[in-house]
């Protein structure tokens, strides 16, 4: 595990299932999938074609706080679009550097225009916590004169 890893490895990891919703349904369904799914995103899809991401925080920021009813809007009217997004090639340093400068926390994995797979902060930062971690063990074991077998 390192920092220069493939994203491809992080999902082989993890899995590549992802949520998504119709730019179609209404923001209350979305909410509803949130929650049933324990997600703080969803891909918006129409058909195979990714067209935007629909986050906790598009729905505090587009919806609540302006007072709209998340019954009669639709997830088009709010998704985050163009949405920021990754190929499998991707390392995780590249990963955080891209969702820090656009301040995103769920990136999109998509290889030749198909969705393969969803990065969230969380996936990232468990990931840079286990290199972590095996690096400090190797250095224990370095120091103490543990050799692999």
């Amino acid at each position: 595990m390192k920092l220069h890893d493939s994203v491809d490895r992080i999902l082989r990891q993890k899995g590549s299932g992802v949520y998504s919703i119709s730019p179609d349904e209404t923001v209350y369904k979305a909410l509803e999938t949130l929650e049933e799914k324990n997600v703080g995103a969803l891909l918006v899809m129409s058909g195979d074609t990714l067209v935007g991401l629909l986050s906790e925080r598009d729905y505090v920021r587009k919806v609540k706080l302006k007072g709209h009813s998340s019954t009669e809007l639709k997830v088009s009217e709010i998704m985050s679009t163009p949405v920021v997004s990754v190929t499998s090639t991707a390392t995780v340093d590249e990963c955080m550097h891209r969702m820090t400068n656009k301040r995103c926390r769920h990136l999109p994995v998509v290889d030749d225009g198909k969705v393969v797979g969803v990065l969230s902060i969380g996936d990232l930062v468990n990931w840079i916590m286990s290199v972590q971690d095996a690096t400090i063990h190797q250095l224990e074991d370095y120091i103490c004169g543990k050799y692999p077998a």
